[in-house]
């Protein structure tokens, strides 16, 4: 079978749409159109294909985004925001605005989530450090009025998720009114403590499955660092809380981590952020502690909306593999709300939905496969 055959259409149209593109582009740029294969996709409507070089040329990837599901313009405007910041992300090379069709380079398909292992954390740690030097790269390059803005409207969006899909389609149960009170004060709060946070670019999925290992099936004089991190998902980057990287990045929704491990590298990133001037708020450049809090509920946030993601993902989308993460998120949740007072009636929710209280203390949730 060859490789182009890999590639699936749903929709013939969209097919000849794509194959005379791509004749177009096998014009301008040195690659086999008869290597096309599928790369990755992910959890929205967009996919990753692959396309060989010729002559020794660079493979590159394509972005097939259908333009009535798909908006590609936010993509484009943040992958520019992070070649000014220095950052390695994919550079957009063609872009056929009105077929959803886009050229990029290649970070190579070797991805940092693919070089970790949860019980040797000491051999994480460089891989780690790396990806902090990435982000501080993007935050330090952070301008107002680039970005939409990570709003208290869109927060409370993101945290609706929580009861409308895990909740309420997921695990079936009817909120009562006394229920809906604690979820609203529990977000109120959450709201609250996030939205006094100072403001950056935040990547909003900086995680290991969106980083890249340099290196591998990139260009033959690259400009960048050997040692630094591609990055790719960013098309839904916006201007908000500082802390919501450095919990995304910590508290990943496909592998956990002993806390003794978060905290050396959020630390770290604390260290270098401060020197930066990254940290001056609030007390922050002199209290880890403080700042540490202010991470941790920003992740309580993430929490909540992701494991609602998941569930739609599975429920709404066809892709249950999302939702075997969710006792992920679960326990970081629970984690999160043992170390607050006012969290106390949030975590006595949860434990009467999951069925009684989770006894693992720290971050060592392993998978449910």
């Amino acid at each position: 079978m060859s490789a182009s055959l890999a590639v699936e259409w749903s929709d013939p149209a969209r097919a000849a749409q794509f194959a005379q593109w791509l004749q177009a582009v096998a014009l301008r740029y040195p690659v086999d159109p008869a290597s096309l294969a599928l790369a990755s996709a992910d959890a929205s409507f967009r996919r990753y294909l692959r396309v060989q070089g010729q002559n020794g040329q660079p493979s590159r990837i394509i972005m097939d985004a259908p333009p009535d599901k798909e908006n590609s313009a936010p993509f484009v405007h943040v992958a520019r925001l992070m070649q000014e910041a220095g950052l390695h992300a994919p550079q957009v090379l063609e872009w056929d605005e009105a077929n959803g069709f886009l050229l990029l380079s290649d970070l190579g398909n070797a991805t940092m989530m693919s070089a970790l292992d949860s019980t040797q954390p000491e051999q994480a740690q460089p891989l780690f450090l790396q990806a902090v030097d990435a982000l501080l790269a993007w935050q330090q390059a952070s301008r107002p009025n680039e970005l939409p803005p990570y709003d208290e409207a869109l927060l409370r969006r993101e945290l609706q998720l929580f009861p409308d899909w895990y909740l309420a389609q997921h695990r079936q149960v009817h909120i009562t009114p006394a229920q809906q009170q604690v979820l609203a004060s529990a977000f109120d709060l959450i709201v609250q403590r996030n939205l006094a946070a100072p403001s950056a670019y935040v990547h909003r999925d900086f995680m290991p499955r969106n980083l890249m290992l340099s290196g591998r099936g990139l260009d033959a004089t690259p400009t960048f660092s050997t040692q630094q991190l591609g990055v790719l998902d960013f098309q839904d980057a916006v201007y908000g809380p500082i802390t919501y990287d450095i919990a995304s990045l910590m508290r990943d929704a496909f592998i956990s981590w002993d806390e003794d491990f978060v905290l050396d590298i959020t630390v770290r990133y604390w260290e270098r952020a401060r020197q930066l001037g990254l940290m001056d708020f609030d007390g922050w450049h002199n209290d880890f502690g403080s700042f540490y809090r202010a991470v941790e509920w920003m992740g309580l946030q993430r929490h909540l909306k992701v494991a609602g993601i998941f569930a739609r993902l599975t429920l709404r989308d066809g892709k249950p593999r999302y939702l075997a993460d969710a006792p992920r998120f679960i326990g970081y949740i629970r984690h999160t709300a043992r170390r607050y007072r006012e969290l106390a009636p949030l975590l006595r929710l949860i434990d009467e939905v999951e069925g009684g209280s989770d006894a693992v203390s720290g971050y060592a949730f392993g998978r449910v496969s």
